[in-house]
């Protein structure tokens, strides 16, 4: 048995030694082939379906230069315009390894060094060489599916180049996206009991999938005390102006907010270096003080009118049960580390893994409450580097909804520091997990800079082209299936896998999936039953602003 705990074809098989066509042209990333049609028909009936689908477009081919094999990818067919060339291919080279005595592979490598000549053999592709791919170096992996088109090769993502360059998992609604971020993360759970991973749940899908392995966090205990927000977020939640009116807001929000945040004692303890930004505990009845008193003043240089704004705001957000997560007062002590530590799981005890339930965050402030989350994971990793190190793993569901293109940008502080946390996040121990049906939606830069690349079935043209645009040219005929993939299947590329590679996810079991099943309209439509008692206790969650 293998390593990986599937057991290694004995044989390359009869048909896969002999050759499939000759080498027309060679590039630097490719060639052109000409397949022989006949020894396509031959090998369909193979039993080994690496070879019976050798040849067929984004299956592999063999060619032999001297002591090595180069693997290639086919991308495309058509017919020879002569009519006797057979079979036109394009292919992608992927990487090579070392030829065996017997005509099979081993020690399998991305990149090419030796270039074929025109005029080369092309052979197909067994159960056998496919193994040799993708069995593994010894580096951490987990397993999350089986490659395409062998039914027992296993898929591995390699842990450190996956988590340590970012990665992005897109498709379209009803693809299985979200069952497939669960079986993912629930075998990095196992492989790293001791992880820290932080996922933002934008619709209460994942509670039901980690309830017995991660902490479930929602506005019923998230407990996120308000004075952590930094200016910019305070300035969202609280100003209510627009145009130059905002700016006269947010000039007086600083002000007071720094003269509040200086009366706790801490300041007094750190000698009063402190600046707005600074995440000191501070009252709201001061700030509210402060606030009547500046008003007072005779040489304000402006009217009263931003000042009562932003009382009233204040007013409105303390009274309103739904900001109780945030502004409760029993929020006022400093808890930052016991926030930090709960939060990131540090120590995990077992659970490696937090899902932050934003559903039910009023939607006016969702943006600022996920971008306070993400600013403390990145601003932890800054102020932890003499420590020693704990990488942390934030994975944002809907991620569009966040870092949006320039089309679609508002400039929320949410979108800036995803973007920063995409280009510096690396530097300092933290991953970045997006996942999003609308890839064309995100903003510009920030795809490219995911080292792996998880695409299932894109049904928008412009999703489409939007990811070919960021996968590495030896990808490009595999990304040219994704509309052609069935549901839980995917293209895998990037720094987290071997070469590019076409995967069908394992089953997930019951209990670990998340709640994302679409309502079946024909069996819920047939039968009622108790219809005005769930109403009137939907009514009463309703009016409750309960869950």
């Amino acid at each position: 048995m293998s390593p990986r705990g599937f057991a290694e074809p004995s044989s390359t098989g009869a048909n896969a030694d002999q050759p499939l066509g000759i080498v027309l042209e060679i590039a630097g990333s490719g060639g052109l082939v000409a397949l022989d049609p006949q020894r396509l028909g031959e090998l369909v009936d193979d039993p080994d379906p690496s070879v019976s689908l050798s040849g067929h477009v984004g299956s592999q081919i063999r060619i032999r230069v001297g002591d090595t094999w180069i693997l290639g990818s086919i991308r495309n067919q058509k017919n020879g315009r002569r009519g006797d060339e057979g079979i036109i291919a394009n292919v992608d080279f992927l990487g090579e390894g070392t030829a065996l005595p017997d005509g099979g592979m081993t020690a399998f490598r991305r990149g090419v060094t030796r270039y074929p000549m025109p005029g080369a053999l092309v052979y197909p592709t067994s159960a056998r060489d496919l193994y040799a791919v993708y069995k593994g170096d010894g580096r951490d992996a987990i397993e999350i599916g089986t490659v395409h088109p062998t039914k027992d090769i296993r898929a591995n993502l390699y842990v450190d180049q996956f988590l340590g360059k970012h990665f992005a998992l897109l498709g379209s609604t009803g693809t299985g996206k979200s069952t497939s971020l669960a079986l993912i993360m629930h075998r990095i759970c196992q492989a790293s009991p001791e992880g820290h991973i932080l996922m933002i749940d934008p619709h209460g899908e994942y509670s039901s999938a980690f309830r017995d392995t991660g902490l479930i966090l929602d506005v019923s205990n998230l407990q996120l005390p308000y004075w952590l927000l930094n200016f910019e977020e305070h300035c969202e939640i609280l100003l209510t102006g627009t145009g130059d009116s905002r700016q006269v807001d947010a000039e007086i929000l600083g002000k007071c907010l720094l003269q509040a945040r200086q009366r706790n004692r801490l300041a007094d303890a750190l000698g009063g270096r402190i600046t707005v930004d600074s995440p000191i505990p501070y009252l709201l009845s001061d700030l509210q003080a402060i606030l009547m008193a500046e008003m007072g003043k005779l040489d304000k240089s402006t009217t009263t009118a931003p000042y009562a704004r932003i009382r009233t705001r204040l007013e409105e957000l303390k009274s309103d049960p739904r900001f109780n997560f945030l502004f409760s007062g029993m929020l006022v002590g400093d808890t930052m580390v016991e926030v930090i530590t709960r939060m990131f799981r540090l120590p995990s005890r077992g659970q490696p893994i937090s899902i932050v339930d934003v559903s039910g965050v009023p939607s006016e402030v969702t943006s600022t409450v996920v971008a306070l989350l993400s600013r403390l994971v990145f601003d932890f990793a800054i102020w932890a580097r003499e420590e020693q190190t704990r990488p942390v793993l934030l994975v944002c569901e809907e991620a569009h909804r966040y870092v949006p293109n320039e089309k679609h940008a508002d400039g929320s502080s949410v979108g800036r520091i995803l973007s920063r946390i995409a280009k510096e996040g690396r530097k300092y121990g933290v991953s970045l997990g997006l996942i999003t049906q609308r890839p064309s939606d995100l903003a510009e830069g920030v795809l490219s800079q995911c080292g792996t690349i998880i695409a299932m079935r894109l049904n928008n043209e412009r999703d489409q082209a939007f990811v070919r645009a960021a996968m590495p040219e030896g990808a490009r005929g595999f990304l040219d299936s994704i509309p052609a993939l069935r549901n839980r299947e995917c293209i895998v590329c990037g720094e987290g896998v071997s070469i590019p590679m076409r995967v069908a996810f394992d089953d997930l079991e019951e209990s670990k999936r998340p709640a994302s099943a679409d309502p079946s309209f024909s069996q819920l439509w047939s039968r009622s039953g108790d219809d005005e008692a769930m109403v009137y206790r939907t009514v009463q969650r309703w009016r409750t602003q309960g869950r």
